[in-house]
């Protein structure tokens, strides 16, 4: 090692640095990029050098400390994209004709008078019992059961007709299950 009149002589350790990193990373490219991630550390934390201590023991330990943070980083990131592929291999979308009742759903839903589809909701979407939507909306029990029995029969009468069994997959919540058609 060379005696020099600058202490923080960065330039003289890059063929140090190359050589630790290539053996780090296997990889001529990669080697390139963390010898330049630690020397961005290095200048911005140039006030941590003390000048009687070694430049090249301490460009050492911080293109070391850059190497363990990447090796985290991409081991995090991997985490995440295996995690995010065994979500995807499990949902699928589904299918048109399931969309589309959906749709009609939502449709025939939101063609209900403002008062009965509030009620509606707060109980069947939102799962609130009768007296806490009562509560919510300022009204009696009996008018919220007034209000959600008509925006049901309703929704049965736009399915076609009093009579008509709803789908199987939907279910009416709230009521007897023995009620239902």
């Amino acid at each position: 090692m060379t005696t020099n009149s600058n202490p923080f002589n960065v330039i003289g350790q890059l063929a140090a640095l190359r050589r630790y990193a290539r053996s780090l990373v296997r990889n001529s490219d990669e080697a390139e990029d963390l010898v330049h991630d630690a020397l961005v550390r290095a200048l911005e934390r140039r006030s941590t050098f003390r000048s009687d201590g070694s430049i090249r023991n301490w460009l050492m330990s911080i293109l070391h400390n850059t190497h363990i943070d990447r090796l985290r980083r991409d081991r995090s990131v991997n985490r995440r994209h295996d995690a995010a592929r065994e979500l995807s291999e499990t949902v699928a979308p589904a299918g048109q004709e399931h969309t589309v009742r959906l749709s009609q759903v939502r449709d025939a839903f939101l063609a209900l008078p403002e008062e009965q589809r509030e009620a509606l909701h707060l109980v069947a979407i939102e799962e609130l019992s009768y007296q806490e939507a009562a509560d919510v909306l300022n009204i009696p029990v009996g008018t919220l059961m007034s209000r959600i029995s008509r925006a049901r029969a309703r929704l049965r009468a736009m399915e076609g007709g009093e009579d008509a069994n709803p789908v199987s997959h939907l279910r009416i919540v709230g009521g007897n299950p023995d009620d239902q058609p």
